[in-house]
């Protein structure tokens, strides 16, 4: 109930007017039944605006740490993540990511739309990463297709440490769904839950134009902030 109210009268239309976002390749979200929308993380915002455009209701796999944040901004964050009946996720290792996968799979089995980040984490740099193959083990497990989405202009509107968003015109684009059919019963063998993850991460990468690393982003992320911290740490 709470969902509907802040989609359809609270949130929602706020979003909406203030925003503008374009929207491309809507009718390539299903009607019905259940399916996977995988996209580019760039912003906080990214997490309201794609679903206040969505004709359906979508759950997303939101990292645990939305739900457990503190002082007034994390508590307002853990109620209202918990309230839209977003999942948390825990991404601490690999049983974690386990259960994520079984709590997605449970979203599909519903015949629900299901949200994923595939790359893990929000891009700090606005650069497209490696994406983790969860995705593609989902994809696999349900028998479900996979529409592609790209969030753009979203990382200029709040980047990652910004708090409130600029208040500019974003663009979300929808590809066509890929169909991993051919892949049923695979989703145990590592090669092919890579070529899958490649395939949406290479989808995602035309409908956004983005610089593409091939490489994970919270390695990047780690590997400059240990950087920053030797170079704060050398003498001058």
């Amino acid at each position: 109930m709470f969902y509907h109210v802040l989609k359809h009268v609270l949130l929602g239309p706020l979003l909406r007017l203030l925003f503008r976002p374009r929207i491309e390749g809507l009718e390539n979200i299903p009607a019905e039944g259940a399916a996977i929308v995988a996209g580019n993380h760039l912003s906080f915002s990214d997490h309201f605006l794609m679903p206040a455009i969505l004709k359906r209701r979508i759950t997303f796999l939101a990292k645990a740490e939305y739900f457990t944040g503190k002082g007034p901004k994390g508590r307002l964050t853990a109620a209202f993540f918990r309230s839209a009946g977003q999942i948390p996720v825990d991404r601490s290792g690999k049983e974690a990511g386990q259960a994520a996968i079984r709590e997605g799979l449970g979203v599909l089995a519903k015949g629900e739309l299901l949200g994923i980040y595939p790359e893990g984490t929000r891009s700090h740099d606005g650069r497209l990463y490696k994406g983790k193959v969860g995705v593609a083990a989902m994809a696999l497990g349900a028998g479900v297709p996979v529409i592609p989405c790209a969030m753009v202009g979203t990382f200029e509107i709040q980047p990652p440490g910004k708090v409130v968003p600029k208040i500019r015109r974003v663009t979300i684009r929808f590809g066509e769904p890929l169909d991993f059919s051919r892949y049923a019963g695979l989703e145990g063998e590592k090669a092919v839950l890579r070529a899958v993850t490649d395939e949406i991460m290479y989808a995602v990468l035309e409908l956004s134009g983005q610089e593409y690393v091939d490489r994970y982003a919270a390695e990047v992320k780690a590997e400059e902030e240990a950087a920053r911290k030797k170079a704060r740490r050398a003498p001058r």
